[in-house]
């Protein structure tokens, strides 16, 4: 039996957050494989019998290196009718779901990708900062801050310095040297930047601080969190409508 593999976004994280197609996907595959971020709850959408197999990493540490999850795709293709790859936030925006879809191509599997919001946008929302805004901000980028020992040779800081709004996804542990670039490169040391943990959940988190502040190690932040540097910050202090919610939640 030959199946077909859904390469498949899962959204920020809020399983409300999930496409209609996703949804409906996880119900019927017969198999899962899933990254870290994926909220356990979306798991439980699945059917009784379906085979979840983890295959995420944690602090560049890779449970199964990528080789071995594209022949895995290929196997159980072999073997059940939805081959289901599911994918915190989209999986072409810093997801490697091009490189799998590149996999399946050559392989002459048939394969179908479903797209998901991204957490560069929906996070920054759920946290009451639109990344663009009439008058703030007319552009945005959004940059991997997954750099190997601090070093990004594939940015060009440069022209990320006039870039409206910049949000760079696992950036955290590169926070510092991030914000050393970009005022090297002439980004306003006293820009606001924010913080956002494990958005969109109810464990959500903002840090609210300055460019120059996480440059000098003055900021702590733990992962997962989005990186966000832009004059939109200051309109938070109106529109943070989700923390609202939780802090009531809470009280």
């Amino acid at each position: 039996m030959n199946g077909k593999v859904y390469i498949v976004g899962a959204g920020p994280g809020d399983p409300d957050l999930l496409t209609v197609k996703a949804y409906k996907l996880i119900q019927k595959a017969d198999v899962i494989l899933y990254d870290r971020l994926i909220n356990p709850e979306i798991l439980l959408m699945a059917k009784p019998e379906c085979e979840l197999v983890y295959v995420g990493k944690e602090d560049g540490k890779h449970i199964m290196e990528q080789d071995k999850i594209n022949f895995l795709l290929q196997d159980f293709v072999k073997k059940y009718k939805i081959v289901l790859r599911l994918k915190g936030g989209d999986p072409f925006v810093f997801g490697r779901g091009g490189e799998e879809a590149l996999f399946l191509e050559e392989q002459g599997i048939e394969y179908e990708v479903v797209p998901g919001i991204t957490s560069a946008i929906a996070v920054p929302a759920y946290a009451g900062v639109p990344v663009t805004h009439r008058g703030i901000s007319s552009s945005f980028a959004v940059v991997t801050g997954h750099g190997h020992k601090g070093k990004f040779p594939d940015i060009n800081w440069k022209s990320l310095a006039g870039i409206g709004t910049l949000i760079f996804l696992m950036g955290v542990s590169n926070r510092e040297k991030i914000a050393q670039n970009l005022i090297e490169a002439g980004r306003n040391p006293d820009e606001p930047v924010i913080f956002i943990e494990k958005g969109t959940t109810k464990e959500q988190k903002s840090i609210e601080s300055t460019l120059k502040e996480v440059a000098e190690g003055k900021v702590t932040v733990y992962p997962p969190a989005i990186f966000l540097i832009g004059d939109v910050v200051s309109l938070r202090k109106k529109i943070h409508w989700f923390e609202n919610q939780l802090e009531e939640i809470r009280l």
